[in-house]
């Protein structure tokens, strides 16, 4: 793994896996910049990264307001001259079951799942491009490999953005910046804390943090945990569609 210590942008850092990657970057000597709504929650976030051998600096930003993006990305180039990586993690889950259908349901999801994330890649992108260098990471979620129970909105956003991991990865190699996917299962966060039915394979948001970071350090694609169950639901992506639907409805997922 490389040892090279980087500037790190985080958008969704103030709770759950956001919160735990910050900390367990600037544990590994990292400079990490967290991004979020909630400029309380990064401030408790920096204090308790004080003792840590890298930093954390807070920006306070909404995604879903593409100026703000525009602005906080220029503040960082500016205040640490680099972005070496941004993992663009802000995101929501709005079940829905689909006898409830709502659009507006799938409208917010995409405003903050989606297009959050193209709002930082359009500004981010540029940027690395000038540098010849950079890693963006995109987290989508095993839930975007195939449909799934209360997850209509939800699962289309993350199947988007593996989608378009996919494509920056061809379109971006060429330009020297290295596009990867993380693809989680479930992991305790105050999202999923909210959640009424059996989560399989739950992990805590601080392994996740521990995966992710030591994924980023690797040549590879796509990160993606727990293991087991990401490799059951790797298998359940090639089901034809009648057995697959069969299993789903079994596992009562």
């Amino acid at each position: 793994m490389t040892t090279k210590k980087n500037v790190i942008w985080i958008t969704g850092a103030s709770m759950g896996i956001g919160r735990a990657l910050a900390l367990e970057l600037a544990s590994r000597g990292h400079t990490v910049i967290a991004s979020a709504r909630s400029e309380d929650k990064l401030t408790t976030l920096v204090e308790e990264s004080a003792s840590l051998p890298g930093s954390i600096h807070a920006y306070p930003l909404d995604v879903t307001h593409q100026q703000a993006v525009n602005d906080a990305v220029a503040a960082i180039q500016k205040d640490f001259s680099t972005i070496d990586q941004a993992i663009l993690n802000a995101g929501t889950f709005l079940p829905m079951q689909g006898n409830r259908f709502k659009a507006d349901v799938i409208k917010q999801q995409f405003d903050l799942n989606v297009f959050g994330v193209s709002y930082c890649l359009e500004a981010l992108i540029p940027v690395m491009k000038q540098q010849k260098q950079g890693l963006l990471a995109i987290n989508a979620s095993l839930a975007g490999y195939r449909g799934l129970p209360k997850s209509a909105a939800y699962g289309a956003t993350k199947a988007a953005l593996i989608n378009m991991a996919e494509c920056l990865k061809l379109d971006l190699d060429r330009e020297g910046i290295d596009v990867k996917v993380i693809n989680p299962g479930f992991v305790k966060t105050p999202l999923t804390d909210k959640n009424d039915f059996h989560m399989p394979f739950l992990v805590d948001s601080e392994q996740a943090a521990r995966v992710i970071s030591d994924g980023l350090a690797r040549s590879r694609f796509e990160i993606r945990f727990p293991t087991l169950f990401a490799g059951l639901l790797g298998l359940l992506k090639h089901l034809p569609y009648r057995c697959y639907f069969a299993l789903v409805k079994r596992a009562k997922i």
